[in-house]
């Protein structure tokens, strides 16, 4: 029996990853558990993660690192009860930096050398706009949020280069103090937009055709804001060419049992390097 995004979107952290497990719910987790830190997900062997970490470090409004696991561990205990083989709708497989197939069970695939890396998502800042009123389009209508390579650079670590990709939101121009106010205090979740306005100054020509995700419209009277985004790992993965890394598909969340707030995200026991 499949269940609805609609039926979901009510549900607890337990109950949402369990309909995952089970396959009773593949679509994407905008909008699910308000008030849980969602997360993009990352798995590569052992001999890339420092290089990866780094990149994280010098890249933190695309990749704000919020927990990484063991190696070998299908699970990351200071984020929750999950297994990362299977509590994700669906994964994004890569070999030797090419998208290869996606999947909803990775378990297969798994190896006593990954190491998973979960990273900050604008679902957090998403869930604060909503309740200060301020509606999101893809959430009302039940797609995923547009997501484009932009000009801008990551810096390099190691092997990982690349455009940061952005995801756009269209808010209207009254609210735009508002919303760089308010994602400003996560930046755990990518914190204040990158760019607003003219998609072209950000080397975005279209905005009816995104990298990933679905069109959005930006209706008279809203402007399109654009914000780091947490698919940046996998335009980078394309220069690293790693034999094999596996990604949440974009929009398909790890959802945590993490409270969502900025306090909370504050004591994370985060990892660090001596030195970058």
């Amino acid at each position: 029996m499949s269940l609805s995004y609609a039926t979901l979107k009510s549900a607890d952290p337990d109950t949402v990853r369990r309909s995952i497990r089970t396959s009773q719910y593949r679509g994407h987790t905008a909008g699910l558990c308000p008030g849980q830190l969602q997360a993009n997900l990352v798995i590569l062997p052992q001999v890339l993660a420092l290089d990866f970490m780094r990149f994280c470090q010098r890249n933190p409004r695309a990749c704000p690192l919020v927990g990484v696991s063991d190696t070998g561990a299908p699970h990351i205990d200071a984020l929750g009860d999950f297994d990362l083989r299977t509590d994700l709708p669906a994964y994004n497989v890569y070999r030797d930096g090419v998208l290869v197939d996606s999947s909803s069970d990775i378990s297969a695939l798994w190896s006593d050398d990954f190491v998973a890396f979960a990273l900050g998502c604008s679902f957090t800042f998403e869930s604060a706009l909503q309740k200060a009123g301020i509606p999101l389009w893809h959430i009302e209508n039940d797609t995923t949020v547009p997501m484009f390579r932009s000009a801008i650079q990551a810096r390099p670590a190691g092997p990982f280069a690349g455009p940061v990709v952005v995801s756009m939101r269209a808010i209207a121009q009254a609210r735009l103090e508002d919303v760089r106010a308010i994602s400003a205090r996560f930046p755990h979740a990518h914190g204040a937009p990158v760019h607003q306005g003219d998609p072209a100054q950000i080397g975005i020509a279209d905005l009816s055709r995104p990298d990933w995700g679905h069109p959005a419209p930006v209706p008279p009277g809203h402007m399109p804001v654009f914000w780091a985004c947490g698919v940046t790992p996998q335009a980078a993965i394309a220069t690293a060419r790693p034999s094999i890394c596996i990604t949440h598909k974009p929009g398909h969340m790890l959802i945590t049992d993490i409270p969502d707030q900025a306090d909370a995200l504050d004591v994370l026991d985060l990892p660090s390097l001596q030195s970058s």
